[in-house]
């Protein structure tokens, strides 16, 4: 992660902590993420469950869990048409996760983690350099959907910082689960989407105008 990047997550965790913090991936900056939330809660979900073993005993307080992903890259216009067709039923915006048949759902995690009111979602993983990495389609649907869940008056909105955002899978997937409306202009880097994520009571959609479809296939970044 560039030191531009890091700057610009720092100072979102300045700018909430201490506040409960989920990060999707375990790396090089995991120490520092807790660290700076200092007094809140960080937890840190990883696909590499070796990876897991290895840096909890080195890092006391570092809570992280591991997580099966089924999908694939290469997939992911598929998956993405899917959870379109699905969008008022089993792909829809406020649901419980554990019960979720959506493909793009995570809801094999601990169960008192879809219960917490996240402040930050930070997603910089699971990896999606091949066409046969998983992606980061799962963890940006799945970030949708907690923050839409734990959004409320009293807690306030989630900020929801995508890394890797200049890549095709990370800003057409954003786009549409957490919505060109919710971006934060001037935030962020060119690698590094910052959205934040309001309570709108809608139930049915992610986005306003998505019964047109959002992201079609002239729709090309720089890829993995």
């Amino acid at each position: 992660m560039s030191d531009t990047d890091i700057r610009a997550i720092s100072a979102v965790l300045r700018a909430r902590g201490p506040s409960n913090l989920l990060v999707f991936g375990l790396g090089a900056e995991s120490p520092l993420w807790l660290a700076l939330n200092h007094g809140g809660r960080t937890v840190f979900l990883e696909e590499n469950e070796f990876y897991v073993k290895y840096l909890e005993p080195r890092h006391p307080g570092l809570e992280a869990y591991d997580v099966s992903y089924t999908t694939k890259v290469r997939d992911f216009r598929d998956l993405l048409e899917a959870a379109r067709a699905s969008r008022a039923a089993e792909c829809r915006p406020i649901q419980n996760l554990l019960f979720s048949e959506c493909r793009l759902a995570i809801n094999d995690l601990p169960n008192d983690l879809y219960d917490v009111a996240w402040d930050i979602i930070l997603v910089d993983g699971p990896s999606g350099w091949n066409p046969t990495s998983p992606g980061r389609m799962p963890s940006i649907f799945t970030t949708a959907v907690l923050a839409r869940t734990g959004a409320t008056a009293a807690k306030g909105p989630t900020d929801v910082l995508v890394h890797d955002f200049q890549f095709e899978v990370e800003q057409i997937l954003s786009k549409e689960f957490l919505c060109d409306e919710n971006r934060v202009a001037g935030s962020g880097t060119p690698s590094l989407g910052h959205f934040v994520i309001r309570p709108d009571g809608r139930r049915d959609a992610f986005c306003s105008g998505q019964d047109s479809t959002a992201a079609t296939s002239s729709e090309k970044t720089a890829g993995k």
